[in-house]
Parts: structure tokens; sequence; C-alpha cells
């Protein structure tokens, strides 16, 4: 059967364009990779047996074509698609380990964004999202405008860092008059972010500012 002549509302494909990738089952994103069901079986029947026979879908990173085409119904067409689609996976996994740098203090935070930031003509609130051994797990420019505490709100920052199960946050943003002493609303901003961090369990570990090349660390200059 193919994936055609599946009812509308089993189609994978169907499923994805209306709700997003991340909608789909594990089922069914092999369902798409498959692409073709068998003889007696729809796809989705099909990739639902593929993965009954490992104990959780992790395991299909060390299936081997043998054992994939041993299944009835996966010939080397559609083996040779998963271990393709597995090995894309593995590789993503590696690149994005030896890419994300460990962030152990200021300095490592400013010397990542200096060059971009401090070229800025309009002030840009940017933060990193950073696992429990302080490795960068995601950066992401929340907002664009002068810095106050209507614009930065709490709530988007720290909805993006449960989005990525952060353990911590580091926040940046430019002056671009060059000049990177805080004024009292960067103060005010950054503390009532540093209040909401410790009351979600995810820290605030630093406010810094970027001037032109030069940068200020409200941590380590005390005001907070």
């Amino acid at each position: 059967m193919f994936m055609r002549e599946m009812a509308q509302t089993d189609k994978p494909r169907e499923r994805l364009q209306k709700k997003g990738v991340s909608s789909l089952s594990n089922i069914e994103l092999l369902a798409i990779i498959l692409e073709t069901g068998s003889k007696t079986e729809s796809v989705v029947e099909l990739a639902n047996k593929v993965i009954n026979q490992y104990l959780e879908i992790g395991e299909l990173k060390d299936a081997t074509l043998q054992e994939l085409t041993q299944i009835k119904g996966i010939g080397l067409a559609k083996a040779a698609k998963v271990l393709a689609a597995v090995e894309i996976g593995k590789r993503m996994g590696q690149q994005r380990i030896i890419e994300s740098p460990i962030i152990r203090g200021p300095q490592d935070g400013a010397n990542l964004v200096m060059q971009e930031m401090s070229l800025l003509s309009q002030e840009h609130f940017h933060c990193f999202f950073l696992s429990t051994r302080n490795r960068l797990l995601h950066r992401e420019t929340i907002f664009i405008g002068s810095l106050n505490s209507s614009v930065v709100h709490p709530r988007e920052i720290f909805k993006q860092a449960m989005k990525y199960s952060a353990a911590s946050v580091m926040c940046f943003h430019n002056h671009p008059s060059g000049d990177a002493s805080p004024s009292p609303q960067d103060v005010t901003v950054t503390k009532r972010l540093k209040k909401v961090g410790d009351l979600l369990g995810i820290p605030l570990i630093d406010h810094i500012i970027i001037g032109n090349n030069v940068y200020t660390s409200l941590k380590q200059e005390g005001y907070f």
C-alpha cells in the first residue's frame, strides 16, 4: 500500500504538513522514510513492525543491513533508507558536540559575540542557553530595541531556556555608542532576570554589555 492509498487521517506526510514534524510519532517518522508498505501491510504497519524489533527507537542506531532485511517487507532499498537516516542523525549529533563550546566565564562568552555585536547599530539582547556543564546548547537574539523592563520580558527568555532544557542562562546586549558602562536600566533589567531565574531554578550566570571591542560583566562588577 502506497501512502497515497491510506485514509487521509492516517497519512504521516499530511499530518507533518498540518501540525509540524515534531507532532509525528516514531512510527509515523519511520513510515515517511519507508514511503511504501508491502502487499499485506500499510506503510504505517510496516514501520510499526520494524520499531517493534527494537526495545526503543534509540537502538536503531546499531541496526545493520542484515538485521533490517530479515524483517518481512523490508528489502535492500528500504533498509538502505533507514540506515541513511540513522547515519545522518549520528553525524548531526557529532557535529553539534564538536561545535558547541564550553562557556567558562564572561571572557568566553564575550569572545563569541564581540565581533558580531560590537558592529550593530541598534541594541540587541542576545542569550546563551547552557547545559549543566556550561556547554552552549543554543543561542538566540530575543529582543531588538532600547533596553527596558517592558521590552526585555523574562517570560520570553526563560521560555526558550525551558525549551532547550537549559541549566543556566548568560545574556548579552550591545551599546551602539561603544561605551560598555551599564546604565541604571541595565541594572534593573538584570536584577529582574536574576530574580526570575532563581525562582525557576535556571540561574542567570551573567549579563554582559558589549561595547566597541570592550565588554562589561555585570556579575564581575558586583551588580548582582
